[in-house]
């Protein structure tokens, strides 16, 4: 396998995606010489050692699944998988212990910001929402830009309801969305003092006010554990995951496409859109096939996640 050599002011490799997960990678691409079995195998051990949170303590939420979001052919992944086994630098790289370390975030009171091109801006606390806005569950998948993947039941609102409450001015054309700074709690972020620290996303409009796009406050009939992203995260399943952020502090309306945090660091490897694009393999490794968590299995990756008929016409 070639290795890049970073050029001057770029992070190497093994920094951008943390020891652990750069050779995990180098294991993937390795191992997919021993066909499906083996990878599978391989990358299922990787996966499922997770730590199982105790949701009893969460508080529960009530919300009736949509129908009209739901995943064919793939069972819901297992809550000990999705909440044991997490993508969260500001904790900390090594998935497995990212639970552990995020049982004493304080994640309430919260508050989130909304300014920039509105009409008024605004700030509340986050449990202002659930009161404001009807919740329902949606079954969605989660494809990781790593090449796996899980089918979670996020509990929520539709973005476009909260684009349309906080009332952008017509000169808006992208929404900026930054999470929390707390590096007192969050060893991630005390320790790995080379990223731009807060985590920062964007979306154009368009993409912001889809159908699909959603804003997540609990699953699997509670609020979010901490680890995923509580008390509010976004849900972007047809974009590789590490779009839709976590612990939501601010949404910025704005005219100008906003910077966003790995393509910050790594422009040529994570581009603004990053939609999931099996025809399109990240420099290091194809993302033409993914492993679905929970069954081990390797399967194929579907253009936009499978989202295509919501979301294809936004890319014309």
């Amino acid at each position: 396998m070639n290795i890049r050599k970073p050029k001057p002011g770029q992070l190497p490799e093994r920094e951008v995606s943390s020891e652990p997960i750069y050779h995990a990678r180098r294991r993937f691409l390795q191992a997919a010489g021993l066909g499906v079995s083996g990878l599978a195998s391989r990358l299922g051990a990787v996966f499922t050692a997770g730590t199982t949170p105790r949701s009893a303590e969460l508080r529960s939420l009530t919300a009736q699944r949509n129908p009209k979001f739901k995943v064919e052919g793939r069972e819901i992944s297992p809550e000990a998988i999705t909440a044991g086994f997490n993508n969260y630098y500001e904790f900390l790289t090594d998935k497995r212990r990212v639970a552990e370390l995020a049982a004493g975030f304080h994640s309430r009171p919260w508050q989130i910001e909304v300014r920039g091109l509105v009409e008024k801006p605004l700030k509340f606390d986050v449990d202002d929402l659930l009161k404001r806005f009807p919740l329902e569950e949606r079954v969605y998948r989660l494809r990781c830009v790593e090449a796996w993947s899980i089918v979670v039941p996020w509990i929520g609102f539709p973005m476009a309801k909260f684009v349309e409450w906080a009332k952008p001015t017509a000169k808006a054309k992208h929404v900026r969305m930054v999470s929390f700074l707390r590096p007192a709690e969050c060893p991630g972020q005390r320790e790995q003092t080379w990223y731009p620290w807060p985590y920062f996303e964007g979306l154009r409009l368009d993409e912001a006010t889809n159908e699909v796009a959603f804003l997540v406050v609990g699953s699997f009939g509670h609020v979010l554990p901490n680890q995923n992203g509580s008390p509010l995260r976004l849900a972007v399943p047809w974009k590789y995951g590490y779009k839709s952020i976590k612990g939501i502090t601010l949404f910025e309306f704005t005219d100008k496409q906003p910077p966003t945090f790995w393509n910050k660091l790594v422009p040529a490897e994570y581009d603004f859109l990053s939609n999931v694009n099996p025809a399109k393999p990240h420099p290091r490794w194809s993302q033409a096939s993914e492993i679905d968590v929970p069954s081990q299995k390797r399967i194929p990756t579907l253009p936009y996640n499978g989202y295509g008929e919501f979301v294809a016409q936004l890319y014309r």
